[in-house]
C-alpha cells in the first residue's frame, strides 16, 4: 500500500481499522457504514466490513418489533468504500475535497440485513476518469449475496 500521511505503514491486503478509515473519509459517526478495509488492489478493488449492532442508532425506528438495516444504507456502505478506494488509489487524493454520489443503478437488495450480521462490501472499478468512477457493489453476508448495485460517484 502507498504511504499516505497520516496512515500507518501496512502490507498488502493487511486490514485498515476504523481510525485509519476516519484519515481517508469525510464521513463521521453516526453515518459512517464502514470499520475495516480487509483487501485493497490498487488496480481498482477493495473489500471493507460493517459489523451491524443493536446499539446502532438507525434501528430504533426501522423497526422496532423487527430491527433492519434499511437498504440505503447498505448502499450507503458500498459508496464509502468506493470513497476509500478512491483515497487509497490516488494517494490520498479526497484530503480538502470531497466525492459524491452521482448515481445508484441496478440496485437490487435479497435479503435482510440484521444485528450480529457482519457486511463485507465488495467494489471494484467499471470505467474511470479524473473526476469520475463507475463501479460495481456487491454487500454480502456469511458469503451470501444480499445487495449489489452500479454506483457512479464525481469528485468535488
Amino acid at each position: 500500500m502507498r504511504d499516505i500521511p497520516g496512515i500507518r505503514e501496512t502490507k498488502p491486503n493487511e486490514i485498515l481499522d476504523i481510525n485509519d478509515i476516519l484519515k481517508l473519509i469525510p464521513h463521521r459517526p453516526p453515518f459512517v457504514m464502514i470499520d475495516r478495509v480487509i483487501e485493497f488492489n490498487p488496480n481498482g478493488s477493495i473489500m471493507c466490513t460493517k459489523c451491524v449492532t443493536i446499539g446502532e442508532p438507525f434501528l430504533q425506528g426501522h423497526f422496532p418489533d423487527e430491527p433492519v438495516m434499511p437498504g440505503v444504507l447498505i448502499i450507503e456502505g458500498m459508496a464509502q468504500s468506493a470513497a476509500v478506494l478512491y483515497s487509497l488509489s490516488n494517494n490520498n487524493a479526497l484530503e480538502g475535497k470531497k466525492a459524491y454520489f452521482s448515481g445508484i443503478d441496478k440496485a437490487k437488495f435479497r435479503k435482510k440485513v440484521v444485528p450480529g450480521d457482519k457486511l463485507v462490501y465488495s467494489i471494484q472499478v467499471l470505467q474511470k476518469s479524473s473526476k469520475m468512477w463507475k463501479l460495481k457493489a456487491v454487500a454480502k453476508v456469511d458469503g451470501k449475496k444480499v445487495a449489489e448495485a452500479i454506483i457512479s460517484a464525481i469528485l468535488a
